[in-house]
């Protein structure tokens, strides 16, 4: 039952606010890719150079992208991975994290319409991988409404609206 209880809510999307389970299937692929490389190396001596070499090369990029701990660089904690982990770092759940969005779904709009950035790259991929370093370079962009750039359609609109009718007040008064 609990098992149970745990897949429908990653599939759901409540936590993460995924749109389909593709999203969810396609973590897991990623993570079964790299639990099999970790097995298969595992199963190599301890100082094998391919062992050595693939296995920092795993765990470097782990470390990297946030999954994994600095502290946990062990070939054995590759096994431990959750799809969870990998969740955590999307793009999507970071911009939520960081209070940028009200909720996970209105995070995935605000990517969707290009109104986040990273470092200075725009990125409009809810499912964009996080790395570490640049976790604290999510912001809002430079260009979008929500920040210093020019106000939205509606605002501007109504703003031209607001100008007609004190135009249009100043000639009565005459």
């Amino acid at each position: 039952k609990q098992w149970y209880q745990r897949r429908v809510a990653i599939t759901a999307g409540g936590e993460f606010g995924l749109r389909n389970k593709r999203e969810v299937w396609r973590v897991k692929y990623t993570l079964a890719k790299i639990r099999k490389a970790a097995r298969e190396l595992l199963t190599l001596e301890d100082k094998d150079p391919r062992r050595l070499f693939e296995g920092n090369a795993i765990l470097r990029r782990l470390v990297r992208i946030g999954v994994l701990d600095e502290n946990r660089m062990k070939l054995d904690y590759v096994l431990g991975l959750k799809t969870e982990d990998f969740l955590e770092r999307r793009l999507q759940t970071q911009v939520f994290k960081l209070g940028l969005a009200k909720s996970i779904h209105h995070a995935r709009v605000l990517i969707r319409q290009k109104h986040i950035r990273v470092r200075k790259q725009v990125v409009n991929i809810p499912s964009f991988i996080v790395r570490l370093d640049a976790q604290k370079h999510i912001d809002i962009a430079i260009n979008s409404a929500y920040g210093s750039g020019r106000e939205g359609r509606v605002k501007r609109k109504r703003m031209r609206a607001g100008d007609k009718g004190a135009a249009d007040a100043d000639e009565d008064e005459d």
